[in-house]
């Protein structure tokens, strides 16, 4: 380990050789605090730490195709190898002894590609994320549909597991999760939980949720709203009396809600505008933004609560207006996600590149930087 480790900080070693195996790999990027692994043919292996993507050695050997082939083989299954060899692709959990991680192996041009993301073993606290309390709020209804949103990689997983086990050591209720694949393990506190994944306990997320509400549950968690099917059964359940938490990749508040109601046909829209504007409890959007000094990233959150003056703009189908809505209802615990650049920036936090750069309305953001 510690040849490795001086090869990370030396740029002027010879070539570094390829690892023997992905796990070698993997503890080098739970080390140094990295968040994903890419092994590529025909590149050096990379790493993203703090949101950048770069190499792990900048005199590592560039990976050729019966490299990438030789780590892939080694740690798949036999079922999976079959998989990969069909379809071309194949996404699981890969659970080594020393930790857990999501994988992804495909094959393309030039040969097999993998990325691995690193999943936390521990489960962080909604105080440990820095998520204000009006998110504990939203998870005390006994009914309605929850939404984490963001893009790729700004830690919609952790945040909706740390809801979870929120809920987990707070109530004594059955709670179902369906994902693609099971990320964090959830051991039962106060809670009875059952954890089914995509593509190896169900077919889909919509035949899963479709299963659970036959299941007796109290909470739902879907891994990914990504489909009409998918969307209208989590709908129908948060109407039902279940809670109902799920993810999407938009970036705002606004733009969630016009993702969640294009997927209907036009003839069901005014019905389904009517329906998410009676079961909406909130949305949290999220970006994790690089530190100014240089110690990881931290998150800005958006986050719209459900009162009357936003069901009213869902209803009717106004939801541009809802920006200005989450301005005037600050007391609620409403927050826009420019507001929540300019207080990272203010206290030096973020840099004025990163929050120009994320902003919502970038005309608004610059007349803020000349006050």
């Amino acid at each position: 380990m510690s040849e490795a480790t001086a090869v990370i900080v030396e740029e002027d070693q010879p070539t570094f050789a390829t690892l023997g195996s992905v796990d070698e790999y993997l503890r080098f990027c739970q080390e140094y605090d990295a968040s994903d692994l890419h092994l590529a043919t025909s590149s050096q292996p990379q790493w993203r730490r703090y949101g950048n993507l770069q190499p792990i050695w900048s005199n590592a050997a560039i990976l050729t195709p019966e490299d990438t082939r030789k780590l892939a083989y080694q740690f798949l299954t036999e079922h999976q190898i079959t998989e990969l060899e069909t379809k071309g692709d194949v996404d699981f959990a890969y659970s080594p002894d020393f930790g857990r991680f999501r994988a992804s192996v495909v094959q393309q041009r030039l040969g097999i590609d993998m990325t691995f993301r690193v999943i936390n073993p521990r489960v962080r606290s909604v105080d440990e994320l820095g998520l204000p309390d009006v998110v504990r709020t939203l998870i005390r209804y006994h009914n309605g549909l929850v939404l984490v949103t963001g893009p790729v990689g700004c830690g919609k997983s952790t945040t909706l597991a740390s809801l979870i086990d929120e809920i987990n050591k707070e109530r004594q209720d059955h709670i179902i999760t369906l994902e693609d694949p099971i990320e964090f393990v959830f051991e039962p506190k106060g809670c009875h939980v059952n954890q089914r994944e995509v593509g190896t306990h169900t077919e889909s997320f919509a035949a899963a949720l479709r299963g659970s509400l036959r299941e007796d549950p109290d909470v739902i968690m879907v891994g990914e709203m990504r489909d009409l099917e998918t969307i209208s059964l989590a709908i129908t359940a948060a109407e039902t009396g279940h809670l109902v938490l799920g993810t999407l990749h938009t970036g705002s508040s606004a733009r969630t809600l016009d993702r969640v109601l294009d997927v209907f046909p036009l003839d069901q829209r005014d019905q389904i505008r009517i329906m998410v504007s009676e079961s909406l409890r909130g949305i949290v959007s999220q970006q994790l933004v690089p530190r100014t000094d240089g110690k990881g990233r931290t998150l800005a959150l958006e986050i719209l609560v459900n009162t009357p003056a936003v069901s009213a703009c869902i209803r009717d189908g106004k939801t541009f207006m809802l920006n200005g809505v989450m301005q005037t209802g600050k007391n609620v615990g409403m927050i826009t996600m420019d507001d929540s650049l300019r207080h990272l920036y203010t206290q030096g936090t973020i840099s004025q590149e990163e929050c120009l750069s994320r902003a919502e309305d970038k005309v608004q953001m610059r007349t803020f930087f000349k006050s």
